[in-house]
């Protein structure tokens, strides 16, 4: 096999791409010009090599696999042809990352994975952009940039502020749920092929009829979940091994042992929509399985680490908003808010044609001549018209019913009101406490409450009494064991 003979970027031969042209000069030595087109070409790369990275969800892993549907029946729910013949297959990006460390943090640190899959279907590319757990800490957009600042480094001492952290979400309590999540065992993923993952919003399913049913979605994983057994050796390993999860899938597909997920969807039909109420849309709150069913769809497998990480998984660009025809959105506001913002910050990391990389770019065809040029087009349309509506263009619409943005304003509505006042209800504590009372153990209530102890411990002592209260609310027991800290701990 003839080796590659090395180029500038626009293929030029290189003679020598370790050594600069130097042109000597009296008394001995040499000096380089802006002549030496190959090291002017080598620096200004070097400069620009970066991109900004994630403000959240900068820190990941990544993998490309395949999703095979497992059940026969899914076309009576969705039109959606990834999901319509029982064993078809559709090739898949998965990235799973921290939330809130920068691209250099470690991976075993306390926090919400970001779980994102890309499915490249034939009618486009779809996502399911979700987390590790099934709810989230806000349910306002606004908040969402605030809510991520507070997790953050502190703008003055430049690091992890828990006082900054507790004091956002005091005033912001119907956060308590997803917190009781975050400082529970599964705050602490051992490996990232044991974590679960939940699409956390509401969505419709349209049926070829046109029927609305309403969905959310759940992975699984085959090999069940498991969790560091403390925070010691999440922490050793952070400081032993940042790239721990990193290299724990890495290196478990490269022995062909191939992670596997189940995706699973609960139902709701409209008529029972109609008097659910804001937990139909509301991110702070679950569907109870025992009201509505978990479904098999399929099964993810991952079974090909990326070739070149920058290339598939630092440039892959998922969002929320990117549906095919049978699935589409609901009224969420956060989920409004998030299919504007996802495709923005990509816009702003990798350029208005980002969905032209290979990572994002659809297999299915892609004729859009009224999105063009910008920076690094590489589709960009030949001769074509750049308006809508031309009569001189080659094409067509579509006029498949389920391409249309189907809503049940009546229905959604009503669960909109109120959705996003400031006031926080007893609503917001009765699913924090049904996972108090009946899914945490008295191990895992002890765990968690030295979990939330650690942080309260250099609180100005009116934010420790605030925290103190809000998990009282939960259950009064929390705020005894909590302003406890070391004394006897009341009988759970």
């Amino acid at each position: 096999m003839s080796r590659p003979l090395y180029t500038l970027a626009e293929g030029q031969p290189v003679s020598d791409p370790a050594v600069s042209t130097m042109l000597p000069v009296f008394g001995g030595g040499g000096i380089t010009t802006l002549g030496d087109t190959t090291l002017i070409e080598t620096l200004a790369h070097f400069n620009r090599e970066r991109i900004p990275e994630r403000v959240v969800h900068a820190k990941a892993v990544g993998a490309w696999g395949e999703f095979e549907v497992t059940n026969k029946d899914m076309p009576s729910l969705t039109a959606a042809k990834f999901l319509n013949t029982l064993g078809k297959k559709t090739k898949v990006l998965f990235r799973l990352s921290t939330t809130a460390g920068e691209k250099g943090s470690a991976d075993t640190v306390r926090d919400v994975r970001g779980f994102s899959v890309k499915f490249f279907t034939e009618e486009g590319n779809y996502d399911i952009v979700g987390n590790s757990i099934p709810i989230f800490f806000v349910r306002d957009p606004i908040r969402f940039p605030s809510l991520n600042r507070s997790h953050k480094r502190h703008p003055a001492t430049n690091r992890p502020d828990w006082t900054m952290f507790w004091d956002f979400h005091v005033n912001q309590p119907e956060s308590v749920h997803a917190l009781m999540h975050l400082f529970g065992s599964r705050g602490l993923p051992s490996s990232i092929r044991k974590v679960n993952g939940f699409g956390v919003h509401t969505f419709k399913m349209i049926a070829e009829d046109g029927r609305v049913s309403y969905c959310k979605f759940h992975w699984r994983p085959e090999e069940g979940v498991d969790c560091f057994s403390s925070n010691s050796q999440a922490e050793h390993l952070a400081g032993a091994n940042p790239d721990f999860h990193h290299e724990d899938l890495w290196k478990s597909i490269e022995r062909g042992h191939f992670p596997a997920w189940k995706l699973y969807i609960q139902v709701m039909e409209p008529e029972v929509a109609k008097t659910y109420g804001r937990a139909l849309l509301d991110i702070t709150k679950i569907w109870p399985h025992s009201d509505f069913p978990l479904m098999e769809v399929g099964q993810m497998i991952l079974n090909q680490n990326p070739k070149n990480w920058f290339a598939e998984i630092e440039q892959a660009a998922f969002s929320p908003g990117n549906f095919v025809p049978g699935i589409t959105m609901s009224l969420d506001p956060m989920l409004q808010a998030r299919m504007f913002a996802y495709p923005d910050a990509q816009r702003y990391r990798l350029g208005v044609n980002y969905t032209q990389l290979p990572s994002n770019r659809s297999i299915a065809p892609v004729y859009a001549p009224y999105e063009r040029d910008g920076v690094t087009s590489s589709a960009n349309y030949g001769g074509h018209p750049n308006y809508v509506r031309s009569s001189l263009s080659p094409g067509v619409t579509s006029t498949h019913l389920t391409t249309q943005v189907v809503h049940t304003e009546r229905i959604e509505s009503a669960a909109l009101l109120g959705l996003n006042e400031i006031t926080v209800d007893d609503e917001d504590f009765e699913q924090p406490r049904e996972l108090w009372t009946r899914v945490f153990d008295n191990q895992e209530k002890l765990k968690w409450a030295a979990n939330v102890a650690e942080t309260l411990v250099d609180l100005p002592a009116p934010l420790r009494a605030a925290v103190h209260a809000m998990f009282s609310k939960v259950h009064p027991i929390i705020g005894e064991i909590l302003a406890g800290q070391g004394s006897r701990q009341p009988h759970l």
